[in-house]
């Protein structure tokens, strides 16, 4: 399961409802910061969510709304707070705009106060646990080495409880032992196998998101059947021909393709001061229903099993029954 916490949803230059470019994908006891956009650093206090475990920042790509954040991250850092070491992913153009905003702008000489790992991006899979993966794919926008990333749970075969139950396994280490794989035997000298009780695999939760994007043709098989899509709607339909000129998405687009792809959840980001919430909203719910126009601070869970929803203040985001 993960949730992910918008800490800025605006287009280019933040409103007084908005700030710039930020999310939080939150992965059991890990935290990705995903772009870092002016102003992130009191977004995350505002949040609660804060600086502990924020070791790793993905960048969509290098322009200035959404990187600028990290030069003020990192001056807090060096004089309040601590990590063990920090990571910057993100393709090579942006990774040059960040090494000079950090080292020419903010430490001008001096040493970072933690390591800090700047990692160039290409698509394919990032990180792997025993539990999920994080993986990289290309987008189209203005400029080169744009990416967009994937968090993906890992399939897992479910425990049949009626068929161990049947087949006299009792509950405990044995049950535990078969999920892992394990053979066992009984009491009465049957041997029972994993195949034996657990079901087909079952594909993990899936979140996509693209950053800012010019087109999502081609990313057809990245979002097909997503959980959640994160993407951008800084324009809507009556100005396509705009959006297109400067490397961004209508809403209407955006939701066409949600529905095309059978996406269960579409979040809607990067929001224009030119238009009124319920105008971009209404423009994508003609095309797809589940579709959020999300805003900062705004949560979401994301889990196998249905659709991602919004947590509300104070529920706690579990998996499903």
């Amino acid at each position: 399961m993960f949730e992910i916490v918008f800490l800025g949803t605006s287009a280019s230059a933040p409103s007084i409802h908005r700030g710039l470019s930020a999310q939080v994908v939150i992965v059991k006891n890990r935290r990705f910061l995903i772009d870092c956009g002016e102003g992130t650093q009191r977004q995350l206090l505002k949040s609660g969510i804060g600086f502990k475990r924020l070791n790793r920042v993905l960048i969509t790509h290098g322009h200035l709304d959404h990187i600028l954040g990290l030069g003020g991250l990192m001056s807090t850092f060096m004089r309040w707070e601590s990590i063990d070491e920090l990571e910057i992913w993100g393709g090579r153009w942006a990774l040059d705009r960040v090494q000079d905003l950090i080292y020419g702008v903010v430490l001008r000489g001096a040493e970072p106060p933690m390591p800090l790992h700047l990692v160039d991006v290409k698509p394919g899979v990032l990180m792997e646990d025993a539990d999920f993966l994080v993986s990289a794919f290309s987008v189209n926008h203005r400029g080169r080495d744009c990416f967009g990333y994937v968090f993906q749970e890992k399939a897992r075969r479910p425990f049949l409880v009626e068929r161990a139950e049947a087949l006299g396994v009792p509950a405990g280490p044995e049950r535990a032992r078969l999920v892992r794989g394990e053979a066992i035997t009984l009491a009465d000298g049957r041997i029972v196998r994993p195949d034996d009780v657990l079901g087909e695999d079952t594909p993990g939760a899936r979140l996509v998101v693209t950053g800012d994007v010019s087109s999502l043709d081609g990313l057809e098989s990245v979002a097909a059947g997503a959980h959640a899509l994160v993407t951008e709607a800084t324009y809507l339909d009556e100005d396509a021909e705009m959006a297109a000129s400067f490397g961004h998405l209508t809403a209407g687009q955006a939701a066409r393709f949600a529905r095309e792809v059978g996406v269960q959840t579409l979040l809607l980001t990067h929001i224009s001061r030119r238009y009124r919430e319920r105008d971009v909203i209404q423009e994508a719910q003609q095309h797809f229903a589940n579709s959020y126009v999300v805003r900062d601070f705004d949560r979401f869970s994301v889990a196998k099993g249905r659709p991602a929803h919004k947590v509300l203040p104070g529920e706690e985001p579990d998996e499903p029954a």
